[in-house]
């Protein structure tokens, strides 16, 4: 392809984000041949199955989703090209939903002198700390890395993410964005790389299997770290990052291991990860619904049809698919309000952060939850159904809520 839509074209396929994806470039390449060619409006699911991924003649749309989900990814992809590697591309590449026509848009790119792009200067040390993170699957994270001082005007929100996000944001009271933290330890020489272990450090430090460790370490003695989290806790901490900006004049990002009892009592919190990296989640033990499990999601109380256990892994229509846990409940002594965001996979814990900042998804989700009124429950669980491709959802669905009735109002 010629001119300077080819040129963006071949600049994204050999990118390091598409290179390894062999299914999606050739998705990608499929499709821009087909778009500047004026015939992309007239392509039909079975036809993108049969030429671009090379299914049977027998494929049946009806029965299988494969190409919309990886139509889904493919946006995805093009999204992650854009907001690293092409930053600075004049040309935008995108794949509008409903569709199979990419568009090209020409970039006006603004660089100051200095060679930074323009980024609001209060949000630089939390952004750039989790970018790394999400680039590198474990970096150290200072124990208070952004507390913002101004805030620009408020960004319009749908109904469902008001209905999210305003208790949240409108009480007067700080969010913290609180990023699971497991424990690693220091041992026989080796500084932060043994674990990481689900357990907590009393009891882990006394347990048969961890002496064995250090015996086998010719360890004298161990000590905990917390200095690493994942891939996906850096992602969707990313995004949140990215849609919290502007929305609240005081934000606090910290480890999971380093929130003290007054901000446990008095802050707003938002806890992303995996439970194992979360203690303050077993403070709601009496009152939740669904807890985690060795294999899944437990039901504690499960309603006719419903199953007692959501698995963490198991498959729909021939994708990998997970289950993930939204849970909104009032702190300790019910000053604030905790929003944890948690799954056991890389999908599960990216999905459930797409639910409450994604205005489509959030629409899927909680317009399940709402009463008539459009209100949400004061406190509840929601759980999450993912399907994903290389660890990442491209479909979002609802699987079962619970109102949490029984638990304490905020005092104001």
């Amino acid at each position: 392809m010629a001119g300077p839509e080819g040129s963006q074209l071949r600049r994204i396929l050999e990118s390091r984000t598409f290179r390894s994806s062999a299914i999606y470039r050739d998705l990608l390449a499929y499709l821009a041949k087909k778009s500047l060619a004026g015939e992309a409006d007239d392509l039909k699911e079975y036809t993108v199955g049969i030429d671009a991924l090379g299914k049977a003649p027998s494929y049946d749309p009806r029965q299988d989703s494969s190409v919309r989900m990886c139509g889904g990814r493919l946006r995805q992809k093009l999204a992650d090209y854009y907001r690293l590697e092409g930053a600075n591309d004049p040309i935008l590449i995108d794949l509008p939903k409903g569709g199979f026509r990419l568009t090209f848009e020409p970039r006006s790119i603004h660089t100051p002198q200095n060679g930074w792009k323009t980024v609001p200067i209060r949000w630089v040390a939390a952004l750039a700390c989790v970018t790394l993170l999400a680039i590198s699957a474990a970096v150290f994270f200072g124990t208070r890395l952004y507390r913002a001082e101004n805030a620009v005007p408020a960004k319009t929100l749908s109904p469902e993410l008001r209905a999210i996000w305003e208790p949240l944001l409108s009480n007067g009271r700080p969010l913290a964005l609180c990023l699971s933290v497991p424990i690693f330890a220091n041992m026989g020489g080796f500084d932060n790389v043994i674990g990481p272990f689900p357990a907590d450090w009393n009891s882990l430090s006394i347990s048969p299997d961890f002496a064995k460790l250090k015996q086998k370490l010719h360890a004298d003695s161990a000590t905990p770290s917390y200095e690493y989290t994942d891939v996906a806790t850096a992602t969707g901490a990313f995004r949140l990052g990215q849609f919290l900006e502007g929305r609240t004049p005081n934000i606090l990002l910290t480890r999971s291991d380093l929130m003290t009892g007054p901000e446990l009592a008095m802050d707003n919190l938002v806890f992303v990860g995996s439970p194992a990296g979360n203690p303050q989640l077993q403070g709601l033990a009496s009152e939740r619904q669904f807890v985690f499990g060795a294999d899944g999601i437990r039901n504690l109380h499960p309603d006719p049809g419903e199953p007692p256990v959501l698995p963490f892994i198991a498959a729909e229509n021939g994708f990998p698919a997970t289950h993930a846990l939204i849970t909104l409940a009032p702190s300790a002594n019910g000053n604030g309000l905790l929003l944890y965001l948690t799954g056991k996979t890389e999908a599960g814990i990216v999905a459930a952060v797409e639910a409450v900042t994604n205005p489509s998804v959030a629409q899927k989700i909680f317009s399940k939850l709402t009463d008539t009124d459009g209100k949400l429950p004061r406190y509840y669980q929601v759980v999450i159904t993912a399907r994903s491709m290389e660890e990442m959802p491209v479909d979002i669905s609802y699987a079962a809520h619970r109102s949490l009735t029984s638990l304490r109002s905020p005092t104001q």
